[in-house]
């Protein structure tokens, strides 16, 4: 990844972070994104390099289009996006979820994947195409009670992955998802205070570290991945983490 230009959101801390701080340790250009500008800066400092600062709410599309803007004109290219950024509330049940909090969940996840793909992918096609990889959830594809937000808006980003695929293979746009599993971050920390379902009361050393899916977003951003382009790849299955020399599971 020496001299790629890499783009993450949800920078600021977890998985984002992590990732970050693989992607930098190879040699690439980074430009980081998030809503908060202390945290941001706070990893960029921890990087060093050349780390760009995008404070930047994913669900506002214009705000997106200006944060790809000022990649390419900081570093003339994009080559790699992370689609990272997600939320997990409301942790409630269908009939007594907030509104409001719903619809912000889809906003997050599910229309930031859009807007980011909208404002990244003419560029990279442009440049001759790139990686475009998003963190997805094992809760796109089975229900979990007083998740209903975010299973939904996951499931759909899931299905918009796999028409960036259908749509831009072919251009050159290498589409991939992963599925990381349970990690150790913020958000575990809200869904073990909701008490909601098994996965909160799962033990903390259940969890993985987020450097874990920060190593699976970097072998997937490069071409030992091409055999699963289209694909969301699990963090859970014993051929990826032996690939990434990471435990098995148990």
């Amino acid at each position: 990844m020496s001299k790629r230009v890499v783009l993450v959101t949800g920078a600021s801390k977890g998985i984002g972070a992590a990732t970050a701080r693989a992607f930098a340790a190879t040699g690439a250009d980074l430009a980081l994104v998030a809503r908060g500008r202390a945290a941001l800066e706070a990893v960029a400092d921890g990087i060093g390099g050349n780390t760009l600062i995008l404070p930047c709410d994913i669900a506002d599309a214009g705000a997106v289009a200006d944060a790809v803007a000022r990649t390419l004109a900081a570093f003339g290219r994009l080559d790699v996006v992370i689609s990272n950024a997600g939320v997990i509330e409301p942790v409630a049940g269908v009939a007594d979820a907030d509104a409001a909090l719903w619809g912000r969940a889809v906003d997050v996840n599910l229309k930031g994947v859009f807007h980011l793909a909208r404002a990244a992918l003419p560029p990279m096609i442009a440049g001759g195409g790139g990686s475009f990889l998003h963190v997805s959830s094992g809760a796109a594809h089975a229900p979990r009670e007083g998740w209903s937000a975010y299973c939904a808006s996951k499931a759909g980003a899931a299905m918009l992955m796999q028409s960036i695929h259908l749509e831009h293979a072919a251009q050159g746009i290498r589409a991939l998802s992963l599925s990381p599993g349970t990690v150790a971050t913020d958000m575990q920390r809200t869904i073990a205070a909701s008490g909601m379902n098994d996965i909160s009361r799962l033990p903390w050393s259940a969890h993985v570290p987020p450097e874990w899916p920060a190593m699976a977003l970097l072998w997937m951003a490069g071409a030992d991945a091409d055999d699963f382009l289209g694909q969301e790849l699990s963090l859970r299955e014993e051929w990826l983490r032996q690939a990434l020399g990471l435990m098995p599971v148990e």
